[in-house]
């Protein structure tokens, strides 16, 4: 059973559920959980995880306010951080009303309180939801690849004792899916039948890893890897595609060869020409931009809503910018489109959690 796990199902689960998913595009269901006399914040703060809170993002922000901006007629602020639990905490509170996380965490708080709910999500090329997903992904060194191959191709059975990188436990693409991946293969084994998510954030010689790593960032999980302070990241795609260039074999497969840029902005300023491949990829529903329906009027949230799917902002370029370009964080050909609680469905199986 070397080849057919459960590590292969959550791969497989992921991407079939998407088709049964893809045409949800009714409105966020924001009227239950938003009481009718919910009074708006004279500012609005939109909270940025560590990911979307560097000074190569900041064109971007500022254009994405002024969108909410113009919508609502109030005052636009952000909230950047260097720590995931911050942010999250800040629109949990109510001390921020937006927020742009990731699956997981979006699960988690909505879990906590309902009124947490997603107001739109980026669309895949198709420009619907049927491929709005994005990668996890574990990466290793270029030239340390065949310690991971089973025959002429990768497996993920001599991760053991290795040193891991990982972004933060609240991470979707940076932890709870590369962890719902190793414990869905490795808990088959006699030895690692009691393993849990929680033994996979700590490192030690009686451990699963023999080092554990939380860099904070997917792009300081991959500088990890690259400066061999790892030997395995797990790191997403869309945070760091701005700074590399595919090399070899298809984008985010298994195989994938990828060179950081001449002149990549910080921190690959220094690491230019180094290369990293893919040896296992996870496909990962897409983040949504969620809102703490308490703490907005529904109003607000409608017109927050009918803004960022316009083809107005659909056709913004420093919100929607090219594949790769510095500052990208939501890319061309894609848009923005109104999803349900509902949609994250399939995450919450691929993930454990229970609705």
């Amino acid at each position: 059973m070397k080849k057919a796990s459960l590590f292969t199902l959550v791969v497989i689960l992921a991407s079939s559920l998407l088709t049964g998913c893809g045409s949800t595009t009714s409105s966020p269901s924001t009227s239950s959980n938003s009481a009718s006399d919910v009074k708006d914040p004279a500012t609005i703060s939109i909270a940025w995880l560590p990911n979307n809170s560097g000074d190569n993002e900041k064109e971007f922000r500022a254009e994405f306010d002024n969108v909410i901006a113009k919508a609502t007629g109030l005052k636009v602020e952000d909230k950047l951080t260097t720590d995931y639990a911050i942010a999250i905490s800040a629109l949990e509170s109510g001390n921020a009303q937006l927020g742009y996380f990731g699956p997981n965490e979006y699960i988690v708080s909505h879990a906590k309180d309902p009124k947490i709910v997603p107001v739109v999500v980026e669309s895949g090329d198709s420009g619907t939801l049927t491929d709005a997903l994005y990668h996890s992904r574990f990466l290793v060194k270029k030239g340390n690849e065949d310690q991971y191959k089973a025959g002429d191709s990768f497996d993920i059975d001599n991760i053991v004792g290795k040193r891991m990188s990982f972004v933060s436990t609240s991470s979707t693409s940076g932890f709870n899916m590369p962890a719902a991946a190793i414990l869905g293969k490795f808990t088959k084994l006699d030895k690692w039948k009691s393993l849990t998510k929680d033994d996979l954030a700590q490192g030690g010689s009686d451990k699963f890893f023999g080092q554990v790593l939380f860099a904070g960032s997917h792009q300081l999980s991959l500088v990890n890897v690259l400066t061999g302070k790892s030997d395995i990241s797990a790191v997403d795609d869309i945070d760091v595609a701005q700074y590399v260039d595919l090399s070899q074999g298809k984008d985010n497969e298994t195989g994938a060869v990828y060179t950081v840029k001449q002149g990549a902005d910080a921190p690959f300023n220094t690491l230019a020409g180094a290369q990293y491949e893919i040896i296992t990829s996870i496909p990962v529903l897409n983040t949504p931009v969620e809102a703490n329906s308490a703490a907005l009027s529904k109003k607000t949230l409608d017109a927050i809503t009918q803004a960022l799917t316009s083809d107005q902002t659909t056709a913004d370029t420093k919100i929607f910018a090219p594949k790769g370009a510095k500052g990208s964080v939501f890319v061309q050909p894609h848009r923005f489109l109104k999803v349900e609680d509902s949609w994250y469905d399939p995450m919450r199986k691929v993930l454990g959690y229970s609705k």
